[in-house]
């Protein structure tokens, strides 16, 4: 089984930053994306940033260039910057990692989601 963990949620002011943390452990043959979802009540679930195992990224529209997806030097772990936060960025954070697990079967886990508050 895979496990995938967030951390670094909490409340901030608008304008402000914060930084999640993601690392995915168990058994693991090959890691092949990971990125990071959010869903606002009442909203469906939606792609923030993405990275694949060659380093390319993917950004929804609303973050491009306030937030930043980056692969950190520990085995399997992903970060996630955010800066300049708006009201609107206010959800539920989830870490997602997709790969191949040891027995090579193909893997998609989420993890627990960490919250982030935005107030004006």
């Amino acid at each position: 089984q895979v496990q995938v963990v967030e951390s670094g949620g909490g409340s901030v002011q608008a304008g402000g930053s914060l930084t999640l943390s993601c690392t995915a452990s168990g058994s693991i043959f090959s890691l092949v994306a990971m990125g990071w979802y959010r869903q606002a009540p009442g909203n469906e679930r939606e792609l923030v940033a993405s990275t694949n195992q060659g380093g390319a990224t993917d950004y929804a529209d609303s973050v491009k260039g306030r937030f930043t997806i980056s692969k950190g030097d520990a085995q399997n772990t992903v970060y996630l910057q955010m800066s300049s936060l708006k009201t609107e960025d206010t959800a539920v954070y989830y870490c997602n990692a997709r790969g191949y697990d040891g027995s090579r079967r193909i893997f998609d886990s989420w993890g627990q989601g960490t919250r982030i508050t935005v107030s004006s």
